[in-house]
């Protein structure tokens, strides 16, 4: 994990007016260094020990706040429960059919895909996204015996 995208982020956080709590730290800290792009409930469950007096609800609020001020993105692939993406530099998905398990790619030929959308259809585009579905390859390993 990079030191300077929790003090990004602190700094971020203290420019909106929110109020930099343990629990607040811990939960951005544990999402910067996430690669798994973790549920509010994996999040908990790491931090439980640590704050024994912590809540599930305190970890959706503080993702809320988090997400409320461009840091988080919140993900939501049709599945129960969302999970959540620090948001670094764009960058896509590719989820697992089997297990879920959800990996970042980057591909910079796709930046253009929204100025060419804006130019065809005279829409003013804020945003996209694009998920890539398939095998991870422990599953591929698992379901090859």
């Amino acid at each position: 994990m990079s030191n300077n995208q929790l003090k990004e982020a602190l700094e971020t956080l203290k420019e909106t007016g929110v109020r930099i709590t343990p629990q607040r730290h811990a939960v951005l800290e544990y999402l910067i260094n996430a690669m798994s792009h973790p549920t509010a409930d994996d999040i908990y469950k790491a931090l439980e020990g640590k704050f024994p007096n912590m809540s599930v609800a305190t970890v959706y609020n503080n993702l809320r706040v988090f997400r409320e001020v461009g840091l988080v993105r919140e993900l939501t692939y049709g599945d129960a429960s969302s999970r959540f993406d620090y948001v670094t530099t764009d960058h896509y998905h590719v989820i697992c059919d089997n297990c879920g398990k959800i990996v970042d790619f980057h591909y910079p030929g796709l930046d253009e895909v929204e100025a060419l959308a804006a130019h065809v259809t005279g829409f003013k585009v804020n945003k996209h996204r694009m998920e890539v579905y398939g095998e991870c390859p422990d599953c591929q390993k698992n379901n090859a015996h």
